[in-house]
């Protein structure tokens, strides 16, 4: 079973490796402006914020969590493959609203199907999810070489071989069903009211907020700064080995530190993480630096909260706190950072869009240090 969950995370996130580092230089070969491809973006992290409340609703009322998943990924293949045949902006708008609802669909229902399948063993997470760190930079560092030598028209070729590999690994995962567990009567709003729970939405949504100049511009912004795309693609590789570090330890950390310090340190790293993008960018060995911090604002932030809303929604609850989750951060948080951030580096320049960034992960920061207490 190991390999079977590992290989859905290898794949799905090599689509990833693919999407984010070089989709926003793809549009840009297409002529759309940072305006325009900051509100693109946005679109497939919106999706996010209604996609995976709804099918985590289903899921969890129905109990086929990997029949969401496996329709998700078939949807969201067939849906992409427009991309090879419609133009313009609009036209390109509802082409990314379209597959990001279904591909949005598949993670949230495949991390709660994974933690039942693990049972008592949650902290076994990180040693499977480091599968799809794999695949994320054998990805873009292989994407990275072979876009400097073909160009970036060959993205979305790639992509559907990615997205049709992750259907095909999903068919091999049995479903897991949840016996009764602790909690299980609450209902969700009760679990929602809890001070707790409220402060880490809050972080969550921050934390990635501050990610969106990163996912949208940071390709483009290193370009502009004279980095050649193989060497962007090795950065990008290089801040997922670091992510793939924190997996590997987080076994025996979360035991040893807890919950709230870890998080109290990812918090603290991403604000440093965006000073450094924003003051030190024309230096690569700083560049460097920062792209290690990676294993602090992904890798530690969500491993840690992977194990908080799997502790803080129980039983039935999982497939929507699981959802919840990638709705309020990488949705919600996701698009408004990736909306407001070519706006920010039109009206005021790039060095300032990463401080606000920066700003941003510093309030989270605040939020977790006052808020997130009595978790373990």
């Amino acid at each position: 079973m190991y390999w079977r969950l590992s290989g859905f995370y290898f794949f799905y996130f090599a689509s990833l490796g693919a999407l984010i580092p070089y989709w926003g230089l793809y549009l840009r070969s297409l002529g759309f402006s940072v305006v325009e491809i900051g509100e693109l973006v946005a679109i497939i992290m919106a999706t996010k914020i209604v996609a995976p409340n709804i099918w985590g609703w289903i899921a969890d009322h129905t109990g086929q969590r990997m029949k969401i998943v496996r329709i998700g990924c078939l949807m969201s293949t067939l849906l992409f493959a427009a991309v090879f045949v419609v133009h313009g902006y609009w036209w390109m708008a509802l082409v990314m609203t379209g597959f990001s609802f279904f591909w949005n669909a598949a993670l949230p229902p495949f991390e709660a199907n994974t933690l039942n399948h693990l049972g008592a063993d949650t902290h076994r997470y990180s040693s499977i999810r480091l599968w799809g760190s794999i695949g994320f930079i054998l990805t873009v560092a292989a994407l990275g070489a072979l876009f400097e030598q073909a160009g970036t028209g060959w993205l979305p070729v790639v992509l559907i071989g990615l997205f049709a590999a992750i259907w095909l690994a999903s068919l091999l995962v049995p479903e897991k069903t949840v016996g009764q567990q602790h909690h299980e009567h609450l209902s969700l709003r009760e679990v929602l009211q809890q001070p707790v729970v409220i402060s880490v939405l809050l972080v969550c949504f921050l934390v990635q907020a501050s990610h969106g100049p990163y996912y949208t511009f940071y390709s483009i912004y290193m370009s502009e700064h004279g980095y050649s795309e193989t060497l962007i693609g090795e950065l990008w590789a290089l801040g997922v080995v670091a992510e793939i570090g924190v997996f590997l330890k987080m076994r025996s950390w979360l035991p040893r530190y807890g919950a709230r310090r870890l998080l109290l340190s990812a918090t603290a790293l991403t604000a440093l993480r965006w000073l450094l993008l924003a003051g030190f960018v024309d230096k690569p060995w700083i560049m460097v630096l920062a792209q290690t911090l990676h294993a602090a604002s992904f890798g530690l932030y969500h491993a840690v909260s992977i194990h908080l809303f799997h502790q803080l929604f129980r039983g039935r609850l999982q497939g929507r706190g699981q959802a919840l989750y990638s709705s309020v951060s990488f949705g919600a948080g996701g698009a408004a950072g990736s909306f407001a951030a070519g706006y920010l580096w039109q009206g005021a320049g790039a060095g300032w869009m990463y401080l606000a960034a920066a700003a941003v992960a510093a309030l989270a920061l605040v939020i977790a240090w006052r808020g997130v207490r009595d978790v373990d």
